[in-house]
């Protein structure tokens, strides 16, 4: 399985959002996105991470960053999901997880100390050109959001 490193050029994709509209990499365009990949809407984890996520946007946004969030669930779940938390950017599908491979957040991984296939909780930051700036595999929930942020230089070391 691929991961993308600093430097390659993050490949584009066009997914519906939780309103069933389409948004594509290539609609950033021009400005810094946080691509962050999460198993389930709604689990315990994915909650922290979202949560953090939504409670960071305005410093992030004031940086030049867009967040979106991208999991295999139904676009009704993550209407849900974003009612539910007051969450405040858009949340993906990928429901077949064609695109989660394409960036190695799909595959291989460790759970509870059995090798399954699934959604590798994951962080690619794709600058103003479509590079990859930033790319985090394996991450954990709590405490990820705050550690973007340090290594993107929005937070004093």
């Amino acid at each position: 399985m691929s991961r993308l490193s600093v430097g390659d050029t993050a490949p584009d994709f066009t997914l519906v959002n939780q309103d069933g509209k389409s948004v594509s990499l290539s609609d950033f365009r021009g400005q810094r996105v946080v691509v962050y990949f999460y198993p389930a809407a709604m689990t315990p984890g994915c909650t922290t991470e979202a949560c953090d996520f939504r409670d960071s946007l305005s410093a992030l946004k004031a940086a030049g960053f867009a967040v979106v969030g991208i999991s295999p669930d139904k676009p009704e779940k993550l209407h849900q999901f974003i009612e539910k938390e007051g969450l405040n950017f858009d949340l993906l599908s990928d429901g077949d997880k064609t695109m989660m491979t394409e960036w190695g957040a799909f595959g291989e991984k460790k759970n509870y100390g059995k090798v399954v296939q699934g959604v590798i909780r994951s962080t690619v930051v794709v600058d103003a050109e479509g590079k990859v700036e930033l790319a985090q595999y394996n991450v954990k929930a709590t405490g990820h959001v705050a550690r973007v942020r340090k290594e993107l230089g929005l937070d004093a070391a």
